[in-house]
């Protein structure tokens, strides 16, 4: 079983774990959290991989981690694995050039304790890594402004068979293989597919898809 990851305490630096596939960013990232007399950077991965096996071993207190790591496991999986470890993994804290509703709502869910844009000013960084060290909630200010807005607007509610037509729309298949596929009349599809339109706001076949993908409506 993994040890858990001790609490970070107000009397030492907050041990960092640096997690992108980019070896230049890790060396500009390095430079700038070692001007940072509180933080500590421990250990580099390239891979998310390579943070699963540096996190059990090192055992930092927060993961500074990309969504986008190339081959091998993306950032919210990594995320997923580390933050459900058994005993208790680190606080991670997304740092990404990515603030989609998509790849917030998956780091998120994944168990990301904070969600950081890589546009961020040095002291925002610093500050969100002793929010995130802390188990606190550290966003970027458009990542929070999405977040709101997406509670203020919840996702369309898509009754089953809307959700099976839209995805056979996702697979490419006209109104009448869809309905070929699902056993049921053209008039039909055509009649769900205008309450799925009006429901995502939007008037096309591939703008109902890229809705649906952008606010995981699809399975």
């Amino acid at each position: 079983m993994t040890a858990a990851t001790p609490p970070a305490r107000p009397d030492r630096p907050v041990r960092i774990l640096l997690c992108d596939d980019h070896a230049v960013v890790r060396a500009g990232l390095l430079a700038l959290l070692d001007s940072a007399p509180d933080i500590e950077v421990i250990g580099e991965a390239g891979t998310g991989e390579e943070a699963l096996a540096l996190a059990a071993k090192l055992r930092p207190d927060v993961v500074l981690m990309d969504l986008q790591l190339g081959p091998g496991i993306d950032g919210v999986t990594t995320t997923r694995r580390l933050t459900s470890a058994p005993g208790g993994g680190p606080h991670v804290l997304v740092l990404t050039t990515y603030d989609t509703d998509a790849d917030i709502t998956r780091a998120i869910e994944a168990g990301a304790t904070g969600y950081l844009l890589k546009a961020e000013r040095p002291e925002e960084l610093f500050a969100a890594i002793h929010a995130a060290a802390a188990g606190r909630t550290a966003l970027s200010a458009p990542v929070a402004g999405r977040v709101m807005a997406n509670l203020r607007s919840p996702r369309p509610t898509l009754t089953d068979r809307e959700r099976d037509i839209l995805a056979q729309l996702a697979q490419g298949l006209g109104n009448r293989e869809i309905a070929k596929a699902l056993f049921i009349s053209e008039a039909t599809v055509k009649t769900h597919l205008g309450r799925i339109y009006d429901k995502l706001g939007v008037d096309t076949r591939s703008g109902a898809v890229a809705v649906a993908k952008e606010q995981r409506l699809l399975s």
